[in-house]
């Protein structure tokens, strides 16, 4: 009852929960950046100032650059619908066969199809007053991930001491403080790892939709390479997308080249690259990971699609003990 409750309040205040532990998440995968610094002799607020400001700046700019291309695709909206369109009349030929059909189709589903675009175009944004309205709960959001970073960035080894001290025995303090920085150490060693495969993933998808004509293809290349740290979803995500902009982009066939490239480039990655780069060591169980996506998604949204796998690998570490957190961190 009391795990339930617990869960149960971590999706009811997912507006404050939810930014937390995305900032500890990137507190951890910020750790060696903190250590850095107070290696040369700076006080741990500069490591942890350094952190923040430089995850805020990386944010404001990923914000900046999809603004065009969110605009891009609002724009092209109508074609693709109308192209859309045209598939699913030509399905419906198909399907029935037969020509009474098909004209009462045509004249009965299409223009009001149309007419519903053209009159629902022009509010695919959000009008002033509602952003307006949703700015405060944004800027309130930004706080707390902010204030939370940095004061995890400044204060971590005295966290890891205090549960070492309250959450051991007498005999074992040591060891589970020594685990617990080591299982940072292979969560953040883990994600750069990851984020380079990623990088890499999005400089592909932007080298071949440049070679195919896609406009903005720097652009879809930097999507590609964010929502690539979603696992399944996220190159879910942006192979549909890469759909519609395909079908906004291109006519006939073409249309669909954008998506299968980067389904082909997504497998080449996930089925030899990661597993070639990541190591034996640091694979998980499959299921659990889509175990912990789903519930994590279902827990805080699209913030807990991004916190569940660095979590799930936490506890995976924290789980095998000092030697197989050692060997993990190793391995990574």
């Amino acid at each position: 009852i009391g795990i339930v409750v617990c869960f149960a309040a971590l999706n009811a205040l997912e507006s404050i929960t939810a930014p937390m532990a995305l900032a500890l998440i990137t507190g951890v995968v910020l750790s060696p950046l903190s250590d850095f610094w107070e290696q040369r002799g700076y006080s741990p607020v500069v490591g942890a100032l350094v952190g923040m400001v430089t995850t805020l700046v990386v944010l404001a700019g990923f914000i900046l650059i999809l603004q065009p291309m969110i605009s891009q695709l609002v724009e092209t909206a109508p074609k693709v619908w109308a192209d859309m369109q045209d598939v699913v009349v030509l399905v419906q030929k198909l399907i029935r066969g037969l020509s009474d059909v098909k004209d009462e189709m045509q004249n009965a589903v299409v223009p009001e199809a149309k007419a519903a675009t053209e009159a629902a175009a022009p509010d695919v944004l959000p009008s002033l007053s509602e952003a307006l309205m949703i700015a405060p709960a944004v800027v309130s959001q930004i706080l707390v991930f902010s204030g939370v970073l940095f004061f995890f960035l400044m204060s971590r080894r005295d966290i890891y001491d205090w549960v070492a001290l309250h959450l051991s025995g007498k005999g074992n303090r040591a060891h589970m403080a020594l685990t617990l920085r080591r299982a940072e150490r292979s969560v953040a060693r883990y994600f750069l790892t990851i984020t380079l495969i990623n990088f890499a993933l999005g400089a592909a998808t932007g080298t071949v939709l440049q070679i195919l004509g896609m406009p903005g293809a720097a652009m879809w290349g930097l999507l590609a390479f964010f929502l690539n740290f979603v696992v399944y979803l996220g190159p879910f995500t942006f192979a549909v997308v890469m759909l519609f902009a395909g079908v906004g982009a291109f006519d006939g066939g073409q249309a669909l080249l954008p998506a299968l490239s980067f389904l082909v480039l997504n497998t080449i990655e996930g089925q030899f690259v990661t597993p070639a780069l990541v190591g034996r060591h640091m694979q998980l169980n499959p299921l659990l990971v889509f175990l912990s996506l789903i519930f994590g998604i279902w827990l805080w949204g699209p913030i807990g699609g991004i916190v569940a796998i660095p979590l799930l690998l936490w506890v995976v570490v924290l789980s095998a003990g000092p030697e197989g957190a050692q060997t993990a961190a190793k391995a990574a």
